[in-house]
């Protein structure tokens, strides 16, 4: 999309600003008003979060019939749940006779959900199964096969686990484009793939929701300033600025990217840099030539899965200059209001592993991501200021953020193995730019 598709459909808020008058994707300016604004916001639920594919649940997290965990589109609460006839279902967490949610803890097995105002009963998949009373209070007037809970549209990637309220949405292939790729390159690197590691960590920070997702998806600008401490610890490159010279940014239809960094070429490291010798074998024998040499010399690979999940798979240096630990992290950025967001956070490990890389994988995400992470607190400090500092009318109206790191600089493949629109080097804002796109066009129509 470009900003002449904005332009012509000449989208207009309630106090007549144009779209167009927010966003100048082609020269690299937005608005701050587009993270500060209860407006925007409103749309956002029901342009973005009622129609796209949203990842929201890993299937390792419900691997028993009857399991289930609470979760969120948008910021409207949804049940995913294993069946008794080992399907996943994603329903809206609202009786279909009042409203009243129908499960009220965070995560269970259970063979039915009850409601605890009158009584409604339904089945794991969302089937109304019981009614109090049923013939004594309703007699014909009420036909349970037409009041079953809300069903989401599902679709399960790797073990990611999509949901949409879109009756029509478009193929999940379709929808992650080339980024699929990746997703198998990260999450599907050997036979079993990966799976979480404890349940996931919850926090509130009084942040927009874009903000996270905008970091991820292609900002190693900031990490010599915001994570400053981490680097005088060595937890993170030294102050080297061409460390982000050593990686691509690779761009995706529907908003979608990642950052992958490696090492200097004339550093020598082990293949699949991070990961413990057994594990590196079943990489070479599970992913084909391409992803292998995509992922054989990274050390960090951020990105952001449009429009609220965003992923890292780090390899940190640990204590006392041990052998690194690596893991991936998914997070979901669920929108609270405007000002606020809550944090998923899951680690994940390869299921074959043992024990004890396990435990050192969450070991080492926790003192770095996480609501207790050294870097997890370095940047809530930085979006919950932004939010802040933007609310006012004076910021919305004149305040307009810079993104022309790279604005001029052209995609080029170069021995890049992978798929999309790829730009060499990590200093860029190419990725969040195409965010920025895929927000607008979705917003505008």
């Amino acid at each position: 999309m470009t900003v002449q598709d904005v332009r012509g459909k000449e989208f207009r808020l309630s106090d007549g600003t144009r779209l167009q008058d927010l966003l100048d994707v082609e020269n690299g300016y937005i608005s701050a008003r587009i993270v500060s604004d209860p407006e925007l916001y409103e749309l956002e639920m029901k342009k973005i979060f009622a129609r796209v594919w949203v990842p929201i649940a890993h299937v390792s997290e419900i691997p028993n019939k009857g399991d289930y965990v609470l979760r969120y589109i948008g910021d409207e609460e949804v049940i995913v749940a294993r069946s008794e006839h080992n399907t996943i279902h994603v329903v809206l967490n609202a009786c279909t006779h009042r409203g009243m949610p129908v499960c009220r803890s965070e995560r269970g097995n259970s063979s039915h959900f009850r409601c605890p105002y009158h009584g409604f009963t339904y089945r794991q998949d969302g089937q109304l199964i019981g009614v109090p009373a049923h013939k004594e209070a309703f007699g014909e007037a009420l036909d349970k096969e037409l009041y079953h809970l809300v069903q989401a549209k599902v679709a399960i990637v790797y073990g990611l686990i999509f949901a949409t309220f879109n009756d029509n949405p478009p193929p999940i292939d379709e929808y992650l484009g080339t980024m699929k790729w990746y997703l198998q390159m990260m999450l599907q690197h050997t036979p079993e793939g990966m799976e979480v590691i404890g349940v996931p960590q919850r926090w509130v920070v009084k942040s927009n929701w874009k903000l996270g997702g905008d970091n991820f998806v292609g900002d190693a600008y900031h990490t010599f300033m915001t994570h400053y401490s981490a680097v005088q610890l060595r937890i993170v490159p030294s102050g080297d600025p061409k460390f982000a010279y050593y990686g691509v940014h690779v761009s995706h239809d529907n908003g979608h990217g990642l950052g992958l960094i490696g090492a200097p070429p004339e550093v020598e490291l082990p293949r699949f840099y991070g990961v413990p010798e057994d594990i590196a074998k079943k990489i070479e024998a599970t992913l084909p030539p391409g992803q292998q040499k995509a992922f054989e010399r990274l050390a960090y690979i951020h990105g952001t899965i449009f429009p609220n999940m965003s992923f890292g798979y780090f390899s940190w240096a640990t204590e006392d200059g041990k052998a690194p630990g690596s893991y991936l992290t998914l997070r979901q950025w669920v929108p609270r209001g405007p000002y606020e967001m809550e944090v998923f956070t899951w680690v994940l490990a390869e299921k074959e592993a043992s024990d004890a890389w396990k435990h050192l994988a969450r070991e080492t995400f926790v003192r770095t991501f996480g609501a207790s992470g050294m870097l997890e607190q370095d940047d809530a400090e930085m979006w919950s200021n932004i939010t802040r500092a933007t609310k006012g009318f004076i910021a919305r109206e004149k305040l307009n953020f810079i993104y022309r790191m790279g604005i001029n600089r052209k995609p080029e493949q170069g021995d890049w193995p992978g798929p999309g629109t790829v730009y060499q080097g990590d200093y860029s804002e190419q990725n969040q730019l195409n965010i920025w796109r895929a927000w607008a066009r979705l917003i505008s129509e």
